[in-house]
């Protein structure tokens, strides 16, 4: 079946008209408000710092050296967002992975009209608890190791170098977020890399358009549970069928 990188683009923006639908929102909105929470007191508490770092260092240098604070404001906020961007996923999946598993169940039952299990949400979401963390730090050292060649080549290499990197942003978007449909189908993570390389135009524009709507304030909340429920939408369609 052929592979388009646009398709893999609906399929994300599907998943933010999925999340709304009846049944879904309450494994949206609880691990939705631990991440404004947590996001919310990380900026608060990055901008007093910083803030403080300030007013120290116009104590110590001279009046016509004021100008450096407006200088460094925009810095810090480009820091601040670059930081943002990328530790969000890495926490913000972290802490809704024990939601997302059943996010993505609820939405398969809903595009298909079969359930996957009758258990108990809340008992199932206890049990698997610890092999769900295990995954989700597995995924995150993945990560971690595969981020550090490219992005030392995204600051090496002018221009091609930053588009390798977001390719490889888009490439991990779409794997975090596949696993979660997957995995409820019993796929190893090494299957499920192999199932979405067969059709890599897909998943980079899948990944593509998550990357991109991470990168928007306020909207990059809702991007998880979209990412997953359009992730869900992808494998039901496209990839389920091994094709």
């Amino acid at each position: 079946m052929p592979s388009n990188p646009a398709t893999g683009a609906t399929f994300m923006l599907q998943g933010i008209r999925l999340i709304a639908q009846p049944g879904l929102k309450r494994f949206v909105l609880i691990p939705l408000f631990i991440n404004i929470v947590v996001f919310s007191s990380a900026i608060w508490y990055g901008a007093t710092s910083f803030n403080a770092l300030m007013l120290r260092m116009q104590s110590t240098v001279p009046d016509w050296l004021g100008w450096l604070e407006w200088l460094l404001w925009p810095v810090f906020i480009l820091v601040l967002l670059i930081i943002l961007f990328y530790s969000f996923t890495l926490v913000a999946n972290f802490i809704a992975s024990p939601f997302n598993g059943l996010l993505a169940e609820k939405t398969e039952a809903l595009l298909t009209g079969c359930s996957l299990a009758d258990d108990n949400d809340m008992k199932k979401l206890l049990r698997e608890l610890p092999t769900t963390l295990l995954e989700e730090t597995r995924k995150m050292l993945y990560a971690i190791v595969w981020s550090i060649p490219f992005l030392l080549l995204a600051f090496i290499v002018p221009i091609v170098g930053p588009l390798i990197w977001f390719l490889f942003t888009a490439w991990m978007l779409t794997v975090q977020y596949s696993d979660f449909p997957m995995g409820n189908h019993g796929l190893r993570f090494r299957d499920m890399r192999a199932a979405l390389g067969r059709r890599r135009l897909l998943s980079i524009g899948f990944g593509a358009t998550a990357a991109g709507l991470t990168m928007i304030p306020v909207v990059n909340f809702i991007v998880m549970p979209a990412a997953v429920a359009g992730a869900t939408a992808m494998w039901v369609r496209e990839l389920q069928s091994g094709g």
